[in-house]
């Protein structure tokens, strides 16, 4: 029996969410697994990924092929990394003690590139905010200008239409009528 850590699909049409599975690869998608052992959401900003690492290893020490996504996934995630230093303490070329301090200080790093991609992004939304906002009040002031001045000329057209309307029929008045 062939092992897969694959994707299991969930979630309305145009919202998908999976869950990271152990299954028989005979079986369909959605279909029966051995075990969960995440989450992927990917219509998150950043993607969210729940990952019970140890279960992923366990099972890719016992041979469990991951498809390509979540080849990704458990790379992300650490997964085969930990993997990678677990086969070298089998081999003899690595203590545990060694193998757990490399992964430890591989997450830390791993951890703080993530934050500082997050607070960037948070940064650049901000200003991308900001610069929109900046933007809709030009916009917003051109308008207003624009209107003031239709106002403007509309109500001086309507004063010389009064004022020509005032200054016909006193014109009238003046003109002396032939009887």
């Amino acid at each position: 029996m062939s092992v897969k850590i694959r994707l299991q699909r969930h979630g309305r049409t145009h919202a998908p969410y999976y869950h990271i599975v152990v299954a028989d690869s005979r079986a369909p998608r959605d279909g029966k697994f051995i075990e969960k052992i995440g989450m992927y959401n990917p219509t998150s900003v950043p993607a969210t990924i729940e990952l019970n690492l140890d279960s992923a290893v366990k099972w890719l020490n016992n041979g469990a092929q991951p498809t390509d996504t979540c080849r990704a996934i458990l790379s992300y995630k650490g997964a085969l990394y930990k993997h990678h230093l677990l086969g070298g303490v089998a081999k003899g070329a690595l203590t545990e003690e060694q193998a757990n301090a490399k992964f430890e200080q591989w997450l830390n790093e791993k951890n703080s590139k993530v934050n500082a991609h997050v607070e960037k992004t948070a940064k650049t939304r901000e200003q991308l905010k900001a610069e929109a906002l900046a933007h809709e009040t030009k916009v917003k002031e051109a308008r207003a200008t624009k209107l003031a001045e239709k106002l403007a000329a509309a109500e001086a057209a309507a004063q010389e239409a009064e004022a020509t309307t005032e200054e016909a029929p006193a014109a009238e008045e003046e003109t002396p009528s032939a009887e």
